[in-house]
């Protein structure tokens, strides 16, 4: 007998041999029709892989993530399949489940295929399907899988990078391909499916190997589920910060500026500097202090903090400069330089904590081909602050800092969130720097931290950044996707690397414990996660233009100016439209440009003293006064800026 414990702590005795679908319905057959996948001890396996050990069991449907994802793999072989029956010679590479749905890259060969070819891929995906073919793991030998593929040049080199006797194969129907694992029980489950798109990749993203095409599809158990996901992707689209920020006119790119790098237009530089204010007003309450570092520095400050390792290589290129041997990059990261700022002075446990904040300008070279609007660019400015501390204050700052990322959440409409922990990778030493013991403490006081502050955590291995364990605010928007949103780290290395050092009480030198935070993440991501978020229909403080002026024609120009002068003596945005145009037609216009009010002037508003206010969206407020109006600006603002 083996002994299976499940998720509730509960522990079930079964022979040897018993599979994940056995236990299912030793719980339940409603379970069992349920269950597509599951893990064992941690890893993943099929639902009919026998167990001949004692262990912990988790059985996924579709409902969970990792469910998703096995149906998503799943499907991504099914797709593997059609592709290679409609198009004979085509080379499959890897074909992975990703956050929504799945992709397979493949040589095509001298095969070409575009949108028009999309409905012929998701009927034979669809005929596979209805086949009901089984999953099927088997191993087999490194000799046997290189003979298997010694057509294949993608898939050979894959196997010649793996161990004989850890190569396995999934079959369904009669399709093979090379596989770990993590499979739903048979294709029938697959209902619904739809080719999204396809483009250009890299083999292994190298832009050195050969071009491939990418077919990316999603997939779903119920045909209804499908048409909600399409019409969720067609609200995606009209949110599309790129398509919203043209037409709000708040940035641009430029070719010869260089891709990857944002122009902020007036409006848009207006909205950042509204955001940074914000923060920095919270900021002082907080105890920061501001200060400003330069875009450069020399390489061996970035060798110090363990960037050059990092970043150096597939980043922008040193700067040589005259002198002979010198070198200057540019800034990767503000932390290296606020630690030089720290160490100017010598500083006493009194003193401490110093918290330095900086919106500082970094710089990273991403390849052009994962370049995306504001979400990945090459130059980006972040919300960066550096605290200094001892170690009995390190419990208090860091809650300190998880109370400032949730006043900014709150005050932009951002409820819907998860804290992600994210520790190392204790298999792989190699990908962190500074002492384990160290990296013990720092991720303990993370985890001390959010649960006193009791806040819905997981805990991830493997996502902590090179020098430290962070807690990551997981955002889910408007529309259901996920968003890393706001960070906080604890670092004991670069505060060892920098000699960072305060005078304790016992009057001897002690090292700070350093926290490294960003509530936005960058300026260029968060805006775009802002305008996604909101259809750019951003909390009223936020807004450009609060209030958008539209006279009936030019004589109540003289009226209007009024008005405006009363809106901003009110400290409310306003702007006059004077222009020679319908009514009808600014109203649309102001509408296009998400202005919250609308505030209409003719000859009865002038002869009362009035304004007649119409809200984006069409709700009419009919006539009141200014200050009327203005109180509903302010009540409209306290409902959205929280207190800090």
């Amino acid at each position: 007998m083996i002994h299976i414990t499940l998720p509730d702590g509960s522990v079930k005795a079964f022979e040897k041999n018993v599979t994940p679908m056995d236990v299912a319905k030793s719980i339940s057959e409603g379970l069992a029709r349920n269950v597509i996948s599951a893990s064992f001890n941690g890893a993943k396996v099929e639902t009919v892989t026998p167990l001949n050990t004692d262990g912990a069991l988790v059985l996924y449907t579709w409902k969970d993530d990792e469910g998703k994802q096995a149906f998503w793999h799943s499907s991504a072989h099914v797709l593997a399949q059609a592709i290679e029956e409609l198009y004979p010679g085509a080379k499959l590479t890897i074909g992975p489940a990703i956050e929504n749905g799945f992709y397979y890259d493949v040589d095509f060969g001298t095969h070409s295929v575009s949108e028009k070819d999309f409905k012929t891929i998701e009927n034979k995906m669809l005929e596979i399907a209805r086949g009901k073919h089984d999953f099927k793991m088997r191993s087999v030998t490194k000799a046997d899988a290189l003979a298997f593929y010694k057509n294949n040049e993608f898939k050979t080199e894959l196997i010649e990078n793996l161990e004989d006797g850890s190569i396995t194969f999934c079959d369904h129907s009669t399709f093979t391909d090379l596989c770990r694992g993590g499979h739903i029980p048979n294709t029938g489950i697959i209902k619904a499916v739809k080719v999204t798109s396809a483009a250009g990749a890299y083999w292994r993203g190298d832009e050195n190997n050969p071009q491939l095409t990418r077919i990316y599809g999603v997939s779903f158990p119920k045909q209804k589920e499908l048409t909600e996901y399409l019409n969720l992707l067609e609200e995606a689209k009209k949110r599309d910060h790129r398509k919203l920020g043209k037409e709000l006119e708040l940035f641009t790119f430029s070719q010869k500026v260089g891709q990857g790098l944002p122009l902020w237009l007036p409006k848009g530089a207006a909205l950042r500097e509204r955001l940074e204010n914000f923060l920095k007003a919270a900021q002082k309450k907080a105890g920061y202090e501001m200060v400003v570092s330069p875009h450069i520095g020399q390489k061996e400050l970035y060798v110090t903090s363990g960037h050059y390792a990092k970043y150096g290589e597939d980043s922008f290129q040193p700067i040589k400069t005259p002198k002979e041997d010198e070198e200057f990059l540019l800034k990767p990261m503000n932390c290296p330089h606020h630690c030089e700022i720290y160490k100017s002075s010598q500083w006493s446990y009194k003193d401490l904590p110093k918290r330095y904040a900086e919106f500082g300008t970094v710089y990273r070279y991403e390849q052009s081909g994962e370049l995306h609007g504001l979400t990945r660019v090459r130059g980006f400015t972040q919300d960066d602050a550096h605290l200094f501390c001892m170690p009995d204050q390190l419990d208090k700052e860091f809650k300190n800092v998880i109370d400032l990322v949730l006043y900014v959440f709150g005050s932009l409409g951002f409820e819907n969130f998860t804290a992600q922990v994210s520790v190392r990778d204790p298999e792989n030493p190699d990908k962190y720097i500074g002492d384990i013991e160290n990296w013990e403490k720092a991720e303990q006081a993370i985890i001390n931290a959010a649960e006193d502050k009791g806040l819905n955590y997981i805990v991830e291995t493997g996502e902590a950044a090179f020098y430290g364990p962070k807690l990551d605010f997981m955002v889910k928007d408007a529309l259901g996707r996920r968003w890393q949103l706001g960070t906080i780290q604890v670092d004991y290395t670069l505060p060892e690397r920098f000699d960072l050092t305060y005078k304790g009480s016992d009057n001897e030198l002690h090292r700070p414990i350093m926290i490294h935070r960003a509530p936005f993440g960058s300026m260029e991501r968060f805006v775009a996660l802002l305008l996604e978020h909101t259809g750019g229909n951003f909390p009223i403080w936020l807004m450009p233009i609060q209030a958008k002026i539209l006279s009936l024609s030019e004589k109540y120009e003289k009226y209007s100016e009024k008005v405006l002068n009363l809106l901003e003596n009110n400290e409310i945005r306003a702007l006059v439209d004077h222009r020679n145009e319908t009514i009808g037609k600014k109203i649309r216009e102001a509408e296009m440009q998400k202005h919250p009010y609308m505030l209409i002037i003719g000859e009865q508003e002038e002869n009362e003293n009035k304004i007649t206010v119409r809200k984006h969206g069409g709700e009419d407020l009919g006539m009141i006064s200014v200050e009327e109006f203005a109180n509903i600006i302010k009540e409209d603002i306290s409902k959205t800026l929280k207190s800090f």
